[in-house]
């Protein structure tokens, strides 16, 4: 059985081999598993760890040996980290007796009441009130025990007239293409008030709080989604992770911290989402992005504008590289035209300079660009789609 898990733990070093450095897949100190077990075990409980006592001391020591052992020592995440990763992950699943031990193991390896507390409020946008109230009535009982008085120091950073304002600056912060459309077309325009929930409530107040800052929140925050196995969601999140300052290596570590609570389809399908968007942002860096300005003899734009369109809309559909051809005109004076060119790198343009219908275009307008100045550029936003 050890011998199977530590199969499937080589199972996710494939499925994220290739797109992340090797510092995300080694131990942190290159322990034996037993001993790190044994250390990460009295670190955040106190106790022993495989004492092969207890109705079922096999399980036991599987469990103990994975999860402090092996898991435990995978990627670079602080014990505090770890915990509180651990916390959420069991507030969302509603585990409440083993959020309660881990609850006592995040206080005992530096987590703050008030950290703990904005935990448990955090999962309340993803998992609704009345669970994530479960989860904190646990983790009160355990303040309780260790004679932390109640109600801890308040957090909450806005006031009715600036939970809108302070919202959508985090929201610009973390998705900056926006998230509007998502729920445009829905009857009688509702889709607009749930636009709203989500940057007042969502973002505005709990995501603005204080205890723990904007970068921890949103890594929390995705591993909510991977227990919940919200596909959509871990994309969007995982970019909303980066901007913020999180590293793909960060994202992959949490997401096997998680697993040995949400078992490994949740937790593969969660790698998965990491290993295909960390490529995407991968291929966009090598992209070639330029700004195309030219200047058209004004007696003859008409023809230049059917040659242009009909080198557009061929390379767009016979050239997989070629990724945009956006062209634009000034208002006052058509004549002059600017193309937003992307290219998925510059072996792709170099192809596309080659095909007949690029030098079509080419020959047919030799005589009505008066001028051609070619600037190449770097997305502020790299990989942003154009909707």
């Amino acid at each position: 059985m050890v011998g199977d898990m530590r199969k499937a733990i080589c199972v996710i070093a494939i499925v994220v081999a290739g797109c992340l450095s090797a510092t995300a897949q080694t131990t942190s100190n290159g322990m034996d598993r037993i001993d790190a077990c044994k250390q990460n075990y009295h670190t955040l409980f106190g106790g022993e760890a495989l004492t092969g006592e207890g109705t079922d001391p096999e399980m036991m020591e599987m469990l103990q040996k994975f999860i402090f052992g092996e898991v435990f020592q995978t990627g670079d995440l602080t014990l505090k980290q770890r915990e509180m990763i651990t916390c959420i992950t069991l507030a969302t699943m509603q585990t409440l007796p083993q959020l309660k031990a881990h609850a006592g193991a995040a206080l005992n390896v530096g987590v703050t009441p008030e950290e703990l507390r904005e935990v448990m409020y955090l999962t309340a946008p993803f998992i609704g009130f009345p669970k994530m109230l479960n989860a904190v009535a646990a983790v009160n009982e355990v303040f309780r025990e260790q004679g932390i008085t109640l109600p801890l120091e308040a957090q909450g950073a806005v006031t009715e007239e600036t939970r809108h304002e302070t919202g959508k600056a985090i929201q610009d912060k973390l998705y900056p293409g926006g998230i509007a459309s998502v729920m445009e077309g829905l009857p009688a325009d509702m889709g607009e008030d749930v636009e709203k929930f989500l940057t007042d409530y969502f973002f505005g107040e709990i995501y603005s709080r204080g205890a723990i800052d904007l970068k921890t929140r949103e890594l929390l925050g995705y591993c909510v989604l991977a227990t919940l196995e919200a596909e959509s969601q871990l994309q969007s999140h995982y970019h909303g992770n980066i901007n913020v300052g999180n590293t793909p290596e960060t994202l992959t570590a949490a997401i096997i911290q998680c697993l040995p609570y949400i078992g490994f389809p949740a937790a593969i399908k969660a790698l998965c989402i990491i290993k295909q968007e960390y490529a995407k942002s991968a291929a966009a860096e090598n992209n070639l992005v330029r700004l195309s300005k030219i200047t058209v003899d004004p007696a003859q734009l008409e023809a230049y504008n059917a040659f242009l369109k009909e080198e557009i809309e061929a390379s767009m559909r016979l050239e997989p590289g070629v990724l945009t051809l956006y062209a634009t005109a000034e208002k006052d004076n058509p004549h002059k035209v600017t193309i937003l060119e992307i290219y998925a790198d510059r072996e792709s343009y170099e192809r596309h300079v080659k095909t007949p219908h690029f030098q079509k275009y080419k020959q047919g307008t030799l005589s009505m660009v008066k001028e051609l100045e070619l600037v190449d550029v770097k997305p502020l936003i790299p990989g942003l789609k154009i909707k």
